[in-house]
């Protein structure tokens, strides 16, 4: 009988739906989740360490999550129009995000980022956008650029690798993440053409420098250009108001995603009403109006899941509890580094770690890059080998509600071994 694995490698591209690149023999597919834990088609059992992506922050199959999702699907699933489920968690967002007074829903943070680049250029009437190298922003052609590649020749050039877009390497620029001095150099050269900067508060795994994300907002602010968050993994995550909340920043959009949804598809953005009016269809066709519709974007199903992540993640102690398991897991991924003799920084926020294998501080692109990454891909593909589920081709370890503290040491011994299992040969 042809096993699910053959199957999956029968019809998808490197037998995922994209991003793994996990060898032939190693795809899993999954059947089930529950909590921090999920199970294949073969019935192995894994500990979940990049659950969904970060998008099951309250871990797989909550039942207060199920519960109110599968109580709205029996009213109906989608209408594709402002539903009651949709008034409410906007009601409750707005509420949470110092920066959104008017929002609207789509079906995914790629979505969310996209639209909020699309009403800076309407509203500004500018064509291009900046972002920070090495940074992620969805897999639309401005979200992947200068993410893949090291540096090129001359900032603020861009580098056009995986986008499948030639033009980003003249609409998009890029700047150095947690360099102020140049950043602002480039904002006050192009500041005429510039639309918007948008960036990840917390740069995947790299923490912003004292003072850099105030500057990027007073910048952005005297100089006419949107600034734009992308809250879509640490909204929600790093404290109920995000990292706005978190790091005392607001700006001008934002985009959400990811952990809000509580595991089901959810995206939005958010904003000034002065900027969020461009979408406003009574000014169409113009000027600076931007079309923007989702056929599923605030789903009822979704929206009463996210309602019900919301509540969850309202309970008292809960934010001090995240932050002190992910505290709990950077200390176990040193200790076990300490324990087989290998070198590396351990990177990380909130319930949020990385490691980077490398002798020297790891605090943007640059000193990213000069990181050992086949030695982090080789351990990747170590842990999926010893039964932890996760993305061999992104380091990023997430935690979720269901991360105890026994959970939490079981992985750091299972790194331990997977260290050991993987270590190079010395010749």
């Amino acid at each position: 009988m042809t096993s699910f694995r053959e199957r999956a490698l029968a019809l998808f591209p490197a037998g995922s739906n994209g991003e793994y690149g996990i060898p032939p023999e190693l795809v899993p597919v999954i059947e089930r989740g529950q909590g921090c834990r999920v199970w294949d088609t073969d019935g192995r059992e894994f500990l979940d360490m990049t659950m969904a992506w970060g998008a099951a922050l309250v871990g797989h199959a909550h039942p207060k999550v199920v519960e109110a999702a599968t109580r709205q699907a029996a009213l109906g699933a989608n209408f594709a129009a402002v539903n009651r489920r949709s008034v409410e968690l906007a009601e409750r967002i707005a509420a949470l995000s110092p920066c959104a007074e008017r929002i609207r829903f789509v079906a995914s943070g790629t979505e969310a980022t996209l639209l909020c680049l699309r009403v800076a250029q309407a509203a500004t009437g500018k064509p291009k956008v900046l972002k920070f190298e090495g940074a992620y922003h969805g897999q639309h052609p401005v979200g992947i650029t200068s993410m893949l590649n090291g540096r090129p020749a001359t900032l603020p050039q861009s580098d056009p690798s995986g986008a499948g877009a030639a033009w980003v390497a003249r609409d998009v620029l890029v700047a150095p993440y947690n360099d102020l001095d140049t950043t602002s150099r480039i904002l006050r050269d192009h500041a005429h053409e510039l639309a918007a900067v948008i960036v990840e508060p917390l740069h995947r795994c790299l923490t912003p420098a004292p003072g850099f994300l105030q500057g990027l907002r007073d910048l952005t602010r005297s100089l006419g250009i949107v600034l734009v968050f992308d809250e879509v993994v640490t909204g929600f995550r790093l404290a109920l108001g995000g990292a706005q909340e978190y790091y005392g920043v607001s700006p001008d959009l934002v985009a959400y995603g990811k952990g809000l949804g509580g595991g089901f598809p959810i995206g939005a953005y958010a904003g000034r009403a002065d900027l969020m009016e461009v979408v406003n269809e009574h000014r169409l066709p113009g000027p600076n109006y931007a079309w923007s519709a989702s056929t599923t974007g605030g789903n009822p199903v979704s929206c009463a899941a996210a309602l019900a992540t919301l509540d969850l993640l309202s309970e008292p102690g809960l934010y001090p509890r995240l932050h002190a398991a992910g505290r709990r897991l950077r200390q176990r991924v040193g200790e076990a580094l300490e324990q087989t003799g290998e070198v590396a920084q351990v990177l990380g926020d909130g319930p949020l770690a990385q490691a980077a294998f490398s002798a020297q501080p790891v605090t943007d692109q640059t000193s990213w890059l000069a990181s050992d990454r086949a030695r982090g891909k080789a351990l990747m593909h170590g842990l999926l080998r010893g039964g932890v589920f996760l993305n061999p081709m992104g380091t990023k370890l997430y935690l979720s509600l269901a991360h105890d503290d026994s959970v939490i040491d079981e992985f750091g011994a299972r790194l331990a071994d997977a260290l050991r299992a993987t270590r190079p040969s010395v010749p």
